[in-house]
């Protein structure tokens, strides 16, 4: 992982489309700083597209979506993509799987959740889970007190073991089942809302990440960018980004969207 300031200006400059993480990455503390949301604006207005990508829930990237400069919206870690056509007035919602399937998966999921509030002392029900449309989320970290990498461990043990997946952010883990993912949904959102290819032009795209479940992103994008807090997760990443922010959260991102608009 290299310092932001060795991202070559040339390569900033090819750079047509912000793809984000939210929590510890737009945010610090748990809170959206006006320095984050400006970025944001600051990007959207130099004609580069933002497109969070995230683990939070459907209900508050419906939100996102209608109300924030983005071009679209990856939520529930790829369950789907949500976008505010302005120029015809729809809101435009796309899912990996239908309804009926989401319904029938949750059954499962919520047995699984069950044993693992049994059986991890500690852990709860993320706090956002009533506006989920795909996944479960659990709480390690946000509402609870803080549990230690052995009970993290042991929660995504259950939750693979049942046949699930199982990705752990800064915050929760979030389970699931199907082949969707961060990256999936992004390569679907992108072709149909830019027309691109990231297969074929990953070097067009920046990912600002900071956790381990955006691994598969930052292995992805030659270009990919971690806010300095990602090194509390050196250890557990076996595909980092290739750079690092100088700050955390939403002041590092606030530092990768000037990096970009600067070599312009």
């Amino acid at each position: 992982m290299k310092s932001l300031a060795a991202f070559p200006a040339a390569h900033r400059r090819a750079v047509r489309c912000v793809l984000t993480d939210i929590d510890d990455t737009l945010t610090t503390d748990g809170r959206l700083t006006a320095s984050a949301y400006l970025a944001m604006e600051r990007l959207s207005r130099a004609g580069i597209k933002v497109i969070p990508v995230t683990g939070r829930p459907a209900g508050w990237c419906d939100m996102v979506a209608r109300q924030w400069p983005v071009a679209a919206v990856v939520g529930e870690n790829g369950a789907f993509y949500f976008r505010h056509d302005e120029a015809n007035r729809q809101f435009v919602r796309r899912f990996w799987v239908d309804e009926a399937k989401r319904a029938a998966d949750h059954v499962r999921l919520w047995e699984i959740a069950r044993t693992i509030l049994a059986d991890v002392p500690g852990t709860g029900i993320a706090s956002d889970q009533q506006y989920r449309a795909a996944d479960i989320a659990i709480d390690w970290c946000e509402d609870v007190t803080p549990l230690d990498e052995a009970a993290v461990r042991r929660i995504v043990e259950i939750a693979t073991a049942a046949g699930a997946t199982a990705k752990v952010s800064s915050i929760h883990v979030n389970m699931w089942f199907g082949d969707f993912s961060k990256l999936a949904m992004s390569r679907r959102c992108i072709q149909d809302v830019l027309g691109v290819d990231i297969d074929a032009q990953p070097e067009q795209f920046v990912f600002v990440g900071d956790s381990p479940n955006d691994q598969t992103m930052f292995g992805h994008f030659p270009n990919a960018v971690g806010v300095a807090n990602v090194l509390r997760f050196r250890d557990q990443l076996t595909q980092p980004p290739a750079y690092v922010a100088p700050s955390e959260g939403g002041d590092g991102f606030a530092e990768v969207a000037d990096a970009l608009l600067t070599a312009r």
